[in-house]
């Protein structure tokens, strides 16, 4: 038995006290559920960079562990040390020894405990399983509502009649039950990882009367809701189901996918014979966050890159107040020429 703590045990000390260390070296990022996010491991302001706050002390989905979405680097939090300073090992170990001698800092008011860490990805899968046909329920009504009617023919979506809503601390009450429009979030080889839940109210006119009735569950990093195409090179993404299918609406037979929330956009993993993405994000700060970083990491793998700016917030919103048409006509001016005319589906749009 050593006397003095070896670079393992640092290193699993370390992630033992994982939030307060990133609050201290990558103090410029954020908590986000069971995420530190930050820009790179230098505590550049950002969202490429996680850092797993909750899992096992070690193996696979240990917390600690961290993942640059941008660069590929990764590590543990004694490389964050490391690599911060430029130093050897032998100072980077004395930093480490340094902290974990001080006491943790006081939490803060905003502070709220993080959940125990366990793999739901099964849950999804059994919940996608569950999933009914959209024909005739409250979730079909919810997607003419929106105007992407079209996605009723989409194989990425189903309906739950009864699906399980929990309260959470911020909102106390008790559980309840309500339809749910489902989406299967899936890898590149289309395997099930995750789920996004949007609960409905009883006729489908909107979506149910909670405090937040869209969630997601399962493995959801890197990952999306993916809607097809004919055309295997080009690939639209973007962050709600909604607002991707409005632009799969105008532009059917290109690929489309939803990453569900503006971080997960920043970190999607591409296909490997991508040539163009256009990247169709929302227009608030964190949407343009997540398209700088996922058009980096785009850009640095000779992937052509082109954004499509919303009028209003999404393109879901655009749809349902200007119409199809007008959305068509929106869009073309952003779109490569050639793509504009083989894709963009301008008789449709006056159709409708």
């Amino acid at each position: 038995m050593p006397t003095h703590p070896t670079a393992a045990d640092l290193s699993r000390q370390l992630a033992d006290n994982v939030e307060a260390f990133c609050r201290r070296y990558l103090s410029n990022g954020y908590r986000s559920g069971r995420w530190w996010c930050v820009g790179d491991v230098h505590n550049t302001e950002g969202a490429s960079m996680y850092v797993r706050l909750t899992g096992p002390s070690r193996g696979k989905g240990a917390r600690g562990k961290w993942v640059d979405g941008a660069t590929g680097e990764h590590g543990d939090l004694l490389d964050v040390i490391r690599l911060q300073r430029s130093s050897d090992w032998k100072d980077a170990m004395a930093e480490v020894r340094a902290f974990l001698s001080l006491p943790p800092p006081p939490e803060t008011e905003q502070a709220r405990p993080i959940p125990e860490v366990r793999d739901t990805t099964e849950a999804a899968r059994r919940m996608w399983r569950f999933g009914r046909s959209l024909t005739g329920s409250p979730a079909a009504a919810y997607l003419r509502s929106r105007g992407i009617d079209h996605a009723l023919g989409l194989p990425a979506l189903r309906f739950h009649p009864r699906c399980l809503y929990r309260p959470s601390r911020k909102h106390p009450g008790p559980d309840t039950w309500h339809p749910a429009l489902l989406a299967a979030v899936t890898d590149l080889s289309g395997a099930v990882m995750g789920i996004g839940r949007t609960w409905l109210a009883a006729d489908g006119r909107g979506k149910a009367d909670l405090p937040k009735p869209r969630r997601a569950l399962g493995n959801l990093l890197g990952h999306g809701v993916r809607f097809p195409g004919t055309v295997p090179d080009l690939l639209v993404a973007g962050e709600g189901v909604e607002s991707v299918a409005s632009v799969h609406r105008l532009m059917p037979t290109v690929q489309h996918v939803a990453a569900l929330s503006a971080g997960n956009l920043g970190v999607l993993i591409l296909p490997s014979d991508l040539r163009h993405l256009y990247i169709a994000r929302d227009a608030d700060e964190a949407g343009e966050r997540g398209a700088t970083i996922l058009r980096q990491r785009a850009e640095a793998a000779g992937i052509l890159v082109s954004e499509l700016i919303p009028r209003e917030d999404d393109f879901n919103r655009d749809l349902c107040h200007l119409g199809p048409r007008d959305l068509a006509l929106h869009l073309a001016p952003q779109l490569d020429r050639n793509d504009a005319v083989a894709h963009l589906r301008f008789d449709e749009a006056v159709a409708a």
